[in-house]
């Protein structure tokens, strides 16, 4: 196998993490909801819980598709390669500033702490986790 084909292989793999992060993710978005609406915890906690985790997986799965980007565009490096990747770049990060917005209702700058997707992720969990106890 040359270099291109492996190049291409790695990008393929990192893209389907990319889907299967964004499946999961809502299938945990699916079940923490369910069991918050369970609990008692009405159908507004629910659909914040599901609001939530579904953001946070699709900005983790959007990650994941950038950088899988960035490793096809440094193996077959070109001007139109480097200029669709460009666009590609600021369009997810256009998507990903108007998720972060719609999560937590408040402008990515006026907030202290910058989180990834994945810490969007795994504080929900825990926050259902605590709930439970």
């Amino acid at each position: 196998m040359d270099t291109a084909g492996l190049f291409a292989a790695i990008v393929t793999v990192i893209e389907v993490i990319g889907v299967v992060v964004v499946i999961v993710g809502i299938g945990i978005a699916a079940v923490l909801s369910v069991r918050a609406l369970v609990r008692g915890g009405g159908g507004r906690a629910a659909y914040q819980v599901l609001r939530t985790t579904i953001g946070g997986s699709i900005l983790l799965g959007l990650e994941i598709f950038v950088a899988a980007d960035i490793i096809h565009t440094l193996s077959a490096p070109s001007f139109e390669d480097a200029a669709v990747l460009g666009l590609i770049v600021l369009i997810r990060t256009v998507l990903s500033m108007s998720i972060q917005i719609e999560i937590e209702g408040t402008l990515p700058w006026r907030r202290a702490l910058l989180t990834s997707g994945g810490e969007i992720v795994v504080n929900a969990i825990a926050n259902e986790a605590n709930a439970k106890k």
